[in-house]
């Protein structure tokens, strides 16, 4: 089994591109609903798992004694240094073998890295080792099941079925690989994993260019904090966030 990073952010300035330079507000602040949902308010030690340049440090930096920003990109991780200093430790490294030692975090979250990934069992099996019993992890996850796929696939514009559980890779979207999962085919790995699912919120149920310039994201951002729990027996949003835990022993 290849353990390749499917994506190298080093050298490539993601805050500003991908960030700053687009309209993106609305995902930003969709991401951090959903975040003030499900992490626990008080926990010892927390790592951010492919964090970045710590686009979301502020919706736990409060929460967690100790914090480590984790990511592959160097580039990334040094923009996290001069934004937020001592506040943070990070750690690069490849998320198939993750710098934690067994039983050693309180809580994490991995936010926007899953279509990144070619192995997602293998990356989710890292995250329940370094978790301690009882700990909770906060996962986001690309879907391959949304309204537009759904659309694309009916109407024959797409050749990837977003009802059945195989993983689709865009890779015209990315020549590395861009996957994205059936929430199925999702939960039945952190089931064998051994997580314990707790709750699920729909997320970034708006995102859409035409809707950003009908309604506005001011209004699309009020929506969105009714609709991800609403929406969430659904499962259709492009993102679905998952709070599990590491049961007790």
């Amino acid at each position: 089994m290849s353990d390749k990073v499917v994506s190298d952010y080093n050298g490539y300035d993601y805050k500003k591109i991908f960030w700053e330079d687009a309209d993106r507000e609305y995902e930003d602040q969709a991401d951090r609903m959903a975040i003030r949902k499900l992490l626990p308010k008080r926990m010892e030690k927390f790592a951010d798992i492919g964090g970045g340049y710590g686009r979301l440090a502020n919706e736990y930096l409060r929460r967690a004694r100790k914090v480590y920003l984790f990511d592959y990109s160097k580039t990334e991780l040094k923009q996290a240094k001069e934004i937020y200093g001592d506040k943070i430790e990070t750690k690069a490294g490849d998320i198939y073998k993750l710098p934690f030692k067994d039983n050693e975090l309180d809580g994490l979250m991995m936010v926007r890295v899953t279509h990144h990934l070619e192995h997602l069992e293998k990356a989710v099996a890292e995250l329940y080792r370094v978790l301690k019993p009882g700990g909770v992890a906060v996962i986001e996850v690309a879907n391959k099941r949304t309204l537009p796929k759904m659309a694309r696939f009916v109407t024959g514009r797409s050749k990837v079925n977003p009802f059945d559980k195989t993983v689709a890779n865009y890779t015209e979207i990315s020549a590395n690989g861009f996957y994205n999962y059936h929430p199925k085919y999702v939960e039945e790995i952190f089931a064998r994993v051994g997580f314990s699912q707790e709750r699920v919120l729909s997320v970034s149920n708006f995102r859409s260019r035409g809707l950003k310039k009908v309604l506005g994201t001011r209004n699309l951002i009020k929506m969105e904090n009714g609709a991800q729990r609403a929406l969430a027996p659904i499962r259709f949003a492009p993102s679905i966030y998952y709070k599990l835990r590491k049961p007790e022993k």
